[in-house]
């Protein structure tokens, strides 16, 4: 073979060695999503598209390269612990979980594969991670409210019905351990407001009714609702007998309001899944979960049903309504 030949063909080779890479396809990086609401509810499709938007704004689309595993309605540990063994036999590269129920299993599963959460009250209190600053093991995220925000509740019940003169705090101390700071708060404000607080623990939806009713019975009965993830998934029950027995009530969640509760107020979830979005990305490009710092909430939503308000007799003041973010009618 002459000289310029081999040349020309050598060149050839290594011309099509470089189209042959290029025309590889991207590494697929996998998330598993542990998601404390169901699939159908109010805003779990606004959570999905928070998520994409955050990461395709990072270079990351779902189906070019990158796959993302939903499980929904993660209300307990049992359930959510089933779902994250499920999904770690795919092999994610992260997971992305939602409440204290989720991230309790996921912790429990492994502690390896790095877990960014999402709406978690307290991990710190709760042994999540170790530092706030720097959390050591495999898991950061964005937190929840704090404990102090059962005055607040207290405060917005009392001035949207001034009627109220007992208050039951009903949430499930097994499935949400950090609700009962959260009722200790509003338990001690209430009593600055000349109301009774009535701690009610609840376990399973029967439960929940009886509280109900017997609130009912007396005039000046409310409830305070702290952010708890099994009464997250009975909220159509808990928003259907308190408009049944006429009960004012204060909840964590907006999807409560939306849903025909009367006023919440809390944190805005669909922002921290945008957040969520950047730490999984620096995840994904070789950031560990122990060098990121977690993130205390920076947007707060007082949500107002006027419906519900009416249905109920009650005329909202109006600079309650001034400092509302979002009134539904």
């Amino acid at each position: 073979m002459r000289r310029r030949e081999f040349i020309t063909l050598l060149g050839g080779s290594a011309a099509w060695s470089v189209v042959a890479r290029a025309q590889q396809p991207e590494r697929v990086r996998r998330i598993g999503v542990l998601m404390a609401v169901p699939e159908n509810g109010t805003d779990s499709l606004a959570r999905v598209t928070a998520l994409n938007k955050g990461l395709e704004k990072l270079g990351w689309t779902v189906g070019r390269n990158l796959q993302i595993d939903y499980r929904w309605g993660m209300f307990d540990v049992e359930r959510a612990r089933a779902a994250a063994t499920d999904l770690l036999s795919s092999a994610p590269d992260v997971i992305l979980v939602n409440g204290t129920a989720a991230l309790t299993a996921a912790q429990q599963t492994t502690r390896t594969v790095p877990i960014v959460f999402t709406v978690v009250s307290e991990p710190l209190a709760q042994g999540f991670v170790k530092s706030l600053a720097r959390p050591r093991g495999n898991i950061t995220g964005f937190t929840n409210l704090e404990p102090t925000v059962g005055a607040k509740w207290v405060e917005l019940l009392k001035e949207i019905a001034p009627g109220v003169t007992r208050v039951a705090l009903m949430f499930n101390p097994e499935a949400t351990p950090i609700a009962i700071p959260l009722s200790r708060s509003a338990e001690v404000a209430a009593k600055t407001f000349a109301i009774e607080p009535i701690v009610a623990p609840v376990h399973k939806p029967a439960e929940i009714e009886t509280v109900m009713t017997m609130l009912a019975r007396e005039p000046g009965g409310g409830i305070i609702l702290p952010v708890d993830t099994f009464t997250t998934g009975h909220r159509k029950l808990i928003v259907e007998l308190a408009a049944r027995y006429r009960l004012p009530a204060v909840y964590g969640f907006r999807y409560f309001t939306a849903e025909g509760g009367l006023i919440s107020y809390g944190i805005d979830v669909v922002d921290e899944f945008l957040q969520a979005a950047v730490y999984v990305d620096r995840i994904l490009r070789g950031e560990k979960p122990a060098d990121l710092a977690v993130q205390q909430p920076t947007k707060f939503e007082l949500v107002i049903n006027l419906k519900t308000a009416k249905a109920l007799g009650l005329t909202v003041p109006p600079t309650l309504l001034a400092r509302a973010d979002e009134v539904t009618e």
